[in-house]
C-alpha cells in the first residue's frame, strides 16, 4: 500500500542560479518539506518522533532532472510513502510545473534510528501502523 500526498511551492528568486534555473540542491529540501507535509496529514510529528528517541535521517538520495524550474513557477510535489523493512521509510517524488510538465522524479530512503546509539531500528509502530 502507498500513501500519497501533494505540496506546491513557488520558485523564489534566491532559489535560481545565472540560468534562471533553480538551483539543483534546492530540490532536496524541497523534498524535505513535502515529506514532512505528508507525514504530518498522517499525524506524525518530525519532533514527535524524537521525542521517542527516533530518528529518520536520509541514507539515499536518488533524482532524475527532466526539464528546469524557472524563478515564479508554481511546482506541484507529488509524494508517496513506502515501508522497505525492516527499518526503512521509502518516499517517492514527482514534480510538475503549472503546465503539468514533469520537471523531476526523485526517490529517498530513510532509516529508522535510535538516537542515542545512532543505530538502526525497527520501523516504529506509529508509522506501519498506517499500512
Amino acid at each position: 500500500m502507498k500513501i500519497n500526498g501533494e505540496i506546491k511551492i513557488r520558485v523564489r528568486y534566491s532559489e535560481t542560479d545565472k540560468m534562471g534555473f533553480v538551483y539543483y540542491g534546492n530540490y532536496a529540501e524541497y523534498f524535505e518539506v513535502a515529506r514532512v507535509e505528508l507525514l504530518r496529514k498522517l499525524g506524525i510529528i518530525y519532533s514527535n518522533l524524537e521525542d521517542l528517541n527516533i530518528g529518520l535521517p536520509v541514507k539515499k538520495f536518488n533524482i532524475d532532472y527532466l526539464k528546469p524550474a524557472l524563478y515564479d513557477e508554481e511546482l506541484s510535489i507529488y509524494t508517496s510513502l513506502e515501508l522497505s523493512p525492516p527499518s526503512s521509510l521509502v518516499f517517492k517524488y514527482v514534480t510538475t510545473n503549472s503546465k503539468k510538465e514533469k520537471i523531476n522524479t526523485a526517490i529517498t530512503t530513510l532509516v529508522a534510528i535510535d538516537l542515542k546509539s545512532k543505530r538502526p531500528i525497527k520501523i516504529p509502530k506509529v508509522i506501519s501502523e498506517l499500512f
